[in-house]
């Protein structure tokens, strides 16, 4: 697999998971997306240390890692040799979880047939696992709502990050257009997955919601995902706002 094609794979599939969000005009530039936020969780070859080979083998680079103890997750930045969109992986720590929590998560991850948990594209496929019964779901989602959000999709890309300069625009503007559309900022700054340094302006975007059929035959709305909007505080600028995207001081060096 190439690199532009693993690309589409994950942006098809987001505009599948998101046709409100894909039907934005921010699609049509010429310019590509900021960075994409792609969720996992440290378990077989789920875990980051297994999908990050397949990824530098695509192109990518890896800069940093990231520790954020409070959200059970450690984070990796990851970049391509020219000026395309970068890779936020994050990967949930099973250890973080409660055990109650961990062992439920478990058990839908142990039902993944072999098969699934091999090749290159882990991240294009969607939920490998059965989908968890409602109430599986909500006590996953009381104790942790990222661990809720990868039983139902599953390793997969959570939400897009668009740089309002390279799209020639500002955050005002862009705001304008998706609220025009119908999309809502949230007003949590940390909706979207991850603390967002202070050096970029930051807008988080959930997805509309969608009608899920669990197991058990329950059916439920729920917004999944979304798109992200930043731009650089300080003009003028030459590094990128996906360099620039989490705090300093989670940054840290694991051997």
């Amino acid at each position: 697999m190439q690199r532009e094609e693993f690309l589409q794979q994950l942006q098809l599939d987001y505009i599948y998971q998101h046709p409100e969000l894909g039907a934005l005009p921010l699609w049509t530039s010429l310019q590509a997306p900021e960075y994409f936020v792609l969720v996992t969780l440290n378990h077989g070859s789920f875990a980051a240390e297994r999908l990050i080979p397949a990824l530098q083998h695509l192109g990518y680079k890896r800069l940093s890692r990231h520790a954020m103890a409070d959200r059970g997750l450690l984070v990796t930045q990851l970049a391509p040799a020219d000026d395309g969109t970068w890779l936020v992986l994050a990967e949930l720590q099973l250890g973080s979880l409660l055990r109650k929590t961990r062992e439920a998560l478990k058990i839908l991850i142990e039902q993944t047939h072999p098969w699934d948990g091999q090749g290159q594209n882990l991240l294009c496929r969607g939920r490998p696992w059965p989908m968890p019964d409602w109430e599986t779901f909500r006590q996953l989602e009381k104790m942790h709502p990222l661990a809720a959000w990868l039983a139902v999709m599953g390793p997969r890309l959570h939400h897009v990050g668009f740089d309002c300069d390279r799209l020639n625009s500002d955050l005002p503007t862009l705001d304008g257009l998706l609220n025009a559309a119908g999309i809502v900022a949230s007003e949590d700054r940390y909706h979207g997955v991850l603390p967002v340094s202070t050096l970029l302006e930051y807008r988080f975007y959930p997805g509309c919601s969608r009608r899920l059929a669990f197991a058990g035959g329950d059916e439920h709305r729920l917004s999944l995902g979304g798109i992200a909007l930043v731009q650089k505080c300080l003009s003028g600028s030459t590094t990128r706002s996906a360099q620039l995207l989490l705090p300093q001081h989670t940054r840290c060096v694991i051997g």
